[in-house]
């Protein structure tokens, strides 16, 4: 059998009944030195006391009967099956796993600090139970493998990778359904369910953050530079314009290079401007 059946218990209390009766009966039949009935009563009692189990909801017991899988019984409260069963317990209820932050290398080789965060729940207690030796060791294991896969196939950050438009930090929403669909496929063998895979913390190692927050800020700087240059041309280039267009100054080609020297200067320059005022002549 490779899949998982499912087994229908008897009544707990029927049969706690009937042990009673048993005990009692055996007590009865000794203390009158009945032993013809006594001891039989006794045996049956003992053999029936050892088939009561209590199952709670979102709990399971797989049934082994001499090394031979018989079923899984999945229907809670107070339970009866035959005695000779080896029960193996599961749980059926969803968990969460935080897995550690490991210590990987993304698509362009830099070592980043990532971990994942997992909803799993046990779906088929017959795989569970019996294709892997510890389910709960499986999804560790397997978590950690997923999580280095992923990371190797994507880029931390743009500017480690040009020509890649998907990246660990930015595109989290596609990350997460590839880990959860490479997740799905690994975990399938111990009869597990994936609710949810997500990255739970992601950074640069500590070895490199310094310098990897500097070159961002490199980046933003330089980004916010080129805006300031491509805003103060087009200031200096409507200016020229609206003075010649309005007829209020005539320049020459000195004075035009001599003005757009002082406006991209003024626009330019990261203090505030100190004007100096010339009282002469455009020419002193």
């Amino acid at each position: 059998m490779k899949n998982e059946s499912i087994i229908k218990p008897l009544n707990g209390y029927l049969f706690f009944i009937i042990f009673l009766a048993l005990f009692f009966l055996a007590i009865f039949s000794f203390a009158n030195e009945r032993i013809f009935i006594g001891f039989p009563s006794a045996i049956l009692a003992i053999f029936i006391m050892k088939g009561f189990y209590i199952i709670n909801p979102n709990k399971s017991l797989a049934m082994v009967l001499f090394g031979k899988y018989m079923g899984t019984v999945k229907e809670n409260g107070f339970l009866w099956t035959n005695p000779f069963y080896r029960r193996i317990s599961i749980s059926l209820r969803a968990r969460n796993f935080d897995s550690e932050r490991l210590k990987v290398n993304d698509k362009v080789g830099n070592p980043i600090m990532i971990s994942v965060i997992l909803v799993w729940k046990v779906e088929n207690t017959y795989k569970a139970a019996f294709d892997v030796d510890d389910y709960e060791y499986f999804v560790r294991i397997q978590t950690d493998a997923a999580v280095r896969k992923l990371a190797g196939r994507y880029p931390y950050d743009n500017f480690d990778d040009d020509l890649s438009e998907l990246t660990l930090r930015s595109g989290l929403d596609t990350v997460n359904d590839a880990l959860e669909e490479e997740l799905k496929e690994r975990l399938e063998i111990a009869g597990i369910e994936v609710h949810e895979a997500r990255i739970g913390y992601l950074a640069y190692a500590p070895e490199i953050a310094g310098a990897m927050l500097k070159r961002q800020q490199a980046t933003a700087i330089v980004a916010a530079r080129f805006k300031i240059v491509e805003g103060a041309v087009g200031m200096v280039e409507t200016a020229l314009k609206e003075l010649s267009s309005k007829k209020i100054i005539e320049l020459d080609d000195d004075k035009k290079a001599s003005m757009v020297s002082n406006l991209m200067v003024v626009l330019c320059g990261d203090r505030d401007a100190s004007p100096v005022i010339n009282t002469g002549t455009l020419a002193q």
